[in-house]
């Protein structure tokens, strides 16, 4: 007895000294809600009990260590899961900590991370998009042929990043290795991103080259997400080589803030290439002093095959404390004859409606 009350002694003596050398914090968030989609599936209209409609539900630790002069080490571990079934998420392929997983240090050079990230694409549209890329109206559910929303465009692993920012502007890099043998390109991402954000204003760019990226085929993507990798006939899984260039902007005017973006996006694969272009323009402002009215339109325009989807969504959000709030959100989109729809049939229409609450701790 005395041997073990010395043994927890000196386990919280060493916990002691941990936390006063390192700052850990555990946060997360909780979302779910009914979610109605009558183009889920060829099968037809789904209701269903969702996990992360607005915000992916998550637990994570972010701990920092002053190093001594202005140098610190910094982490991020962070888990992803579903509150309706308290699963690992399959999105993120049932990992750990599918979210992020890095450690890295930061100073006044700025931040150099090690590890698994979310890239600079995945920043720049959250930071535009006005459902902040949650909710019906998403913007990843059209930008990319679906593709924003899904590695490695949102998240890449055994990546090196380094970001900076100073009076407003910002600037990153991002590589990751391919980890291929005889063959550095192969897996190989690259991500830049440039940005303002200073007053009223917020501007963003990021590019991504991805070699080699594994996409989901017709008929396995979430329902959160369009499937268009059959677009012209080309029914693989497998890029060659995928690229995103990404512009968006926001400005607040105070009653209301606009929000605008740009992409240019092709894919290319054996004996072919999907080109893309996509545009957005939304809104949000406050209601009162506790809710926010949104809303977007979303146009994919394939340039190879002259097919167009658009997306109409509209959206609210009402805080009951700091960390709890209430959503509902609605969206349209409309898809041209060569357009998929996960496993629908081409030219399949989507109506999607949800409905929840989210808690942040």
């Amino acid at each position: 007895m005395k041997k073990s009350l010395l043994a927890l002694a000196v386990l919280g003596a060493f916990a002691g000294v941990a936390n006063a050398q390192t700052n850990v914090t555990v946060y997360g968030i909780v979302d779910a809600g009914v979610a109605y989609d009558n183009g889920a599936s060829a099968a037809g209209k789904t209701w269903k009990l969702q996990s992360g409609q607005q915000s992916g539900s998550r637990l994570g630790f972010k701990g920092t260590e002053d190093l001594g002069g202005g140098l610190s080490a910094i982490f991020t571990l962070e888990n992803g899961f579903t509150v309706d079934d308290g699963q690992a998420s399959t999105s993120l392929g049932g990992r750990l900590f599918g979210r992020q997983a890095w450690v890295g240090l930061k100073g006044s050079f700025g931040e150099v991370k090690l590890g698994r990230q979310q890239t600079p694409l995945y920043y720049a549209v959250a930071a535009v998009d006005p459902f902040g890329i949650g909710l019906a109206g998403n913007a990843q559910r059209a930008f990319g042929y679906g593709m924003y929303g899904q590695d490695p465009l949102a998240r890449t692993d055994n990546t090196i990043s380094y970001a900076i920012s100073n009076s407003g502007f910002n600037a990153g890099l991002n590589y990751s290795f391919g980890e291929q043998a005889g063959d550095n390109n192969k897996n190989r991402n690259i991500g830049v991103a440039l940005g303002y954000a200073n007053g009223p204003l917020n501007v963003q760019f990021a590019y991504q080259k991805s070699n080699n990226a594994t996409l989901l085929p017709n008929g396995t993507a979430s329902a959160q997400f369009l499937d268009l990798t059959g677009v012209d006939g080309l029914n693989t899984t497998t890029a060659e080589t995928l690229k995103a260039a990404f512009i968006g902007a926001t400005y607040d005017f105070g009653v209301a803030k606009a929000h605008a973006a740009y992409a240019d996006n092709k894919l290319e694969v054996t004996g072919g290439e999907v080109k893309n272009r996509d545009l957005m323009l939304g809104v949000s402002a406050p209601v009162g002093a506790a809710g926010t009215v949104m809303a977007s339109w979303i146009r994919n325009d394939f340039k190879s095959s002259d097919d167009k989807s658009n997306q109409y969504a509209i959206g609210y959000t009402h805080n009951l404390s700091k960390r709890t709030n209430l959503y509902t959100s609605f969206a349209y989109t409309k898809n041209d004859a060569g357009v998929l729809l996960n496993s629908a049939e081409a030219g399949t229409s989507d109506r999607l409606l949800n409905v929840g609450v989210r808690h942040a701790f």
